[in-house]
């Protein structure tokens, strides 16, 4: 690689890592000014079946982006006065325990409620529950610290919110999304676990010599926080659309994409949306996700106009410095 720079040198490291069993397939689309300047598959869907990953076709399971989809479902709803940010979420779900403080939609949907994260093996429960069933995991357990004053993130907190969203519209929330967020944005691939859909990749685990086939889990409970499946080519829609700032007002946008503020200091997390920084110090918006059988990057880089999407079909495989280093020579001139 001595020499390549810019795209060229991004698809041997993603091809790499396919040819160094570090993964066992990945799909990557990334964008530059609303175009694709390089889509591409790497490796297999399928280990068994030998079937190669299609970027457009190959449905993955895209881990914690899905928080970005459900705080474009929160903005809609703030505009829609269906919601609002500072209310208390037992104005919306009173039946839910009583705990020592009250928090907002704004502190769950920013990880500062205080709701506390999985336990033991709870990453992976395979139970068909409902969002208002599931609550039944966690409800009992004591707040983690005053709302407002701590910062914890954790997929709970994203149950929570869509339990809220759900309630307040009297909508099922993934039919609320459907019919609000993907249809008008044109993301037709993307999926809940319950939707009936071609070309799912396997998923995978990681072990030392091999890949074996992640463990069964059902993940429709946590759709609003990591539930969601989709395509490279959808994903890369996704974080097009929030580029353009499509569907929702400026205003909006601005509340979703700031970080939030705990103790004067910035958690680097916005309502749904990583606000932070990539490896090299640039700017982004988005997220990194990870899930029994995924792990997925969505960086959207506002001031050079560039779109990265990149889904693997394996537990966290502890690549994210590769990919940093892939994302690093988009940014490099050929030389």
């Amino acid at each position: 690689m001595v020499g390549l720079q810019g795209l060229e040198r991004a698809d041997i490291i993603f091809h790499n890592l396919v040819a160094e069993k570090k993964v066992p397939g990945l799909a990557v689309t990334i964008l530059e000014k609303g175009e694709i300047v390089l889509q591409k598959g790497y490796g297999f869907s399928d280990l068994e079946e030998k079937i190669k990953v299609d970027p457009r076709q190959t449905v993955f399971r895209i881990a914690s982006i899905s928080k970005c989809i459900t705080g474009l479902a929160l903005g809609k709803m703030i505009e829609d006065h269906i919601v609002d940010l500072d209310e208390s979420f037992y104005s919306y779900v009173p039946y839910y325990s009583k705990k020592k403080y009250d928090f907002t939609l704004r502190q769950l949907a920013g990880h500062t409620a205080g709701i506390r994260g999985y336990r033991g093996k709870e990453f992976a429960l395979n139970q068909d529950f409902s969002i208002k069933d599931s609550i039944s995991v966690f409800k009992d357990a004591p707040l983690l610290f005053e709302p407002g004053n701590g910062y914890l993130y954790n997929s709970f907190d994203f149950v929570l919110l869509s339990l809220a969203m759900q309630e307040a519209s009297g909508i099922l929330f993934q039919d609320y999304v459907k019919e609000n967020i993907l249809m008008p944005l044109g993301l037709t691939n993307v999926f809940t676990p319950n939707d009936d859909f071609s070309s799912q990749a396997q998923f995978y685990s990681k072990r030392a010599l091999c890949f074996t086939e992640a463990t069964e889990v059902n993940n429709n409970y946590k759709l609003a926080g990591g539930g969601y499946l989709s395509t490279c080519e959808d994903v890369a829609k996704l974080g097009q659309a929030i580029l353009e700032q499509k569907l929702l007002k400026m205003e909006t946008y601005e509340e979703l994409l700031t970080s939030q503020i705990v103790n004067g200091e910035p958690t680097y997390y916005g309502l749904g949306f990583q606000v932070s920084q990539d490896s090299q110090g640039r700017p982004f918006v988005g997220h990194v996700g990870s899930n029994v059988g995924a792990y997925t990057n969505l960086f959207v880089y506002p001031e050079q106009e560039k779109v990265v999407a990149i889904l693997i079909n394996c537990t966290d495989p502890k690549v994210q410095n590769e990919l940093d280093l892939a994302i690093n020579a988009i940014f490099k001139e050929e030389v």
